[in-house]
């Protein structure tokens, strides 16, 4: 993982303002919102703001700081997440029982660390010595990747509250009920097409690189993504009770889990609701369906006469596209529908933000690569065996943590992030 070097004064300016970012998702809390852990694949909102800190005070602060010294050495155990080459961890599903230190003494660690951080940065200007920018740099996309798993890991949460309660009220941005328009199709060439980022480019992760040639067939792949409206039509065939459009685990996982939806939808009074971070409402047919696993986004696109598209097919034409869309900088919290104006335009739509869209692909290392030495070994590597690429940014998701090779990964039952589908043939 590389990046830019950028001037001390920059560098210390994004640390502050990507810092700044956790806290502001942080203020609709209640107290209480911050200890308690849902299920053992989201973590309290408290410990995501201890981790990202100790990753500082760990991979920066340790190393390249003589003078400084945590203010509590067992952090170390506690908010270390999968680092087996930092020491031991804490169990991932009892992160919840962590209920000291408090959410006070996390806040004041986070200040410590910040503390630190501006000696660090202060330190290397006036020794004219070189900043970690590297790993700096690293630490802020880490804390952006965190940022939105605080988003979903509290939507969550807040969802088994059967009092439906609000992360942010509303503010006027009810779905629009209409449909999209029909879908249009981006035609490709078949032929062999670059993929992936060099280290030289600019901030890339080592599960991006090396940029590599891909042959794809010819293929399409649909100008926006699919709608609650298109999922609905789905259900209404019967899509959760034919075993003909499903994979044999797919299969199996809506049978064993009693799938009947998308995750957070409830039927009621004949009609479809669903929770959002800003209460309970209907669906809206004109937005992205999202909250789907790899095994329903594949079993509608069997239905719909389509598949999923690989990652490959996906960067070739994302890489054409502007980064823009509805990410979690517009404080909406949830997927948008086109504007009028644009859900007819033939051109892709909707590349970035608003969802994750599923991709055919396994995540696996590209051709070349190279698994970074030590603890950065870690944050990518070991993870490639029984999960599938998803691309593209959500609504949680800060826009200045996407591109179009960024490669996120999750199993193919996971469905509390913001995931959807876009369609290729």
């Amino acid at each position: 993982m590389a990046t830019d070097v950028k001037p001390i004064t920059d560098l210390a300016a994004r640390y502050r303002d990507v810092r700044a970012a956790t806290e502001q998702l942080c203020a609709p809390l209640e107290i209480e919102d911050y200890v308690v852990q849902s299920m053992p694949d989201t973590s309290p909102t408290k410990w995501h703001l201890a981790h990202v800190s100790w990753f500082f005070e760990t991979l920066v602060l340790q190393p390249h700081h003589p003078d400084y010294a945590s203010s509590d050495p067992r952090y170390a155990f506690l908010f270390n997440s999968y680092y087996n080459t930092l020491g031991e961890q804490f169990s991932r599903p009892d992160r919840g029982l962590i209920t000291r230190p408090t959410v006070a003494d996390v806040h004041s660690y986070r200040a410590h660390v910040d503390a630190g951080m501006d000696a660090l940065f202060e330190r290397c200007q006036s020794l004219g010595v070189e900043v970690p920018g590297v790993i700096i740099e690293i630490g802020l996309h880490h804390e952006q990747q965190h940022q939105e798993l605080i988003v979903t890991d509290i939507k969550h949460l807040l969802s088994q509250n059967p009092l439906r309660p609000e992360y942010r009220k509303d503010r006027g941005e009810r779905g629009d009920r209409r449909e999209s328009g029909d879908v249009t199709w981006t035609h490709v060439h078949e032929g062999v097409y670059e993929i992936g980022r060099d280290y030289e480019e600019g901030f890339v992760y080592d599960n991006e690189t090396p940029r590599h040639k891909a042959y794809v067939h010819e293929f399409e792949l649909a100008n926006r993504l699919v709608t609650n409206g298109e999922y609905k039509a789905f259900l209404e065939d019967g899509g959760y009770e034919r075993a003909d459009f499903w994979l044999s685990n797919g299969w199996a996982t809506v049978n064993t889990e009693g799938w009947k939806a998308p995750l957070y939808w409830e039927r009621r009074d004949g009609e479809w609701y669903q929770f959002t971070l800003s209460g309970f409402r209907p669906v809206a047919d004109g937005e992205p369906v999202c909250h789907v696993s790899l095994y329903e986004a594949d079993a509608y696109a069997s239905w719909a006469g389509a598949r999923l598209p690989t990652e490959v097919e996906w960067e070739v034409v994302a890489s054409q596209q502007p980064i823009e869309g509805n990410f979690v900088d517009s404080q909406r919290f949830h997927p948008a529908p086109l504007a009028p104006s644009t859900a007819t335009l033939s051109i892709p739509q909707q590349m970035f933000g608003d969802v994750w869209e599923w991709t055919s692909s396994a995540y696996t290392a590209y051709p070349g690569y190279q698994r970074p030495q030590g603890a950065l070994g870690e944050y990518n590597a070991k993870f490639m065996s029984g999960q599938n690429v998803l691309r593209g940014g959500s609504c949680a998701t800060p826009q200045s943590h996407i591109r179009p090779t960024y490669r996120n990964f999750f199993y193919a039952p996971d469905r509390w992030q913001f995931s959807g589908i876009r369609l290729a043939r």
